[in-house]
């Protein structure tokens, strides 16, 4: 029986369906003598699928006053942080409130809470 190469035979293949979310740092983006200002800067594009929000999560968001709205699943790719910005396909800004491994899962995967960010950044296009 042929089986995909580097492919354990107990992990679950994990499509990402559901759209694009780019991640961004938060970074001083004016030119240099000017005063600085805070503006989002890319680091990666990635498909995402979108995950239920439980319960439990939801209220433990709750109790350290912050408010989730959405967890996406998305591959693993470089450095991600508690400090970044998500920026979903429909130009909606989201602070990653945390992010978590997900075992047994094809090909390796991460979790990220988000919740609304309040002021709206600038997006650097350079």
């Amino acid at each position: 029986m042929w089986k995909a190469p580097n492919r354990p035979a107990n992990e679950i293949t994990q499509s990402f369906n559901d759209g694009c979310v780019i991640i961004c740092s938060v970074e001083n983006i004016s030119p240099p003598g000017y005063k600085p200002k805070e503006g989002l800067k890319p680091k990666f594009s990635l498909r995402y699928e979108e995950q239920r929000l439980g319960i439990n999560r939801l209220y433990l968001s709750r109790q350290n006053q912050a408010e989730i709205e959405r967890v996406l699943r998305i591959p693993r790719a470089g450095k991600i942080t508690s400090q970044d910005v998500a920026v979903t396909e429909d130009e909606t800004q989201y602070r990653i409130d945390s992010v978590q491994n997900v075992p047994d899962i094809w090909p390796s995967s991460l979790d990220i809470s988000l919740t609304a960010v309040k002021q709206k950044f600038e997006v650097d296009e350079s």
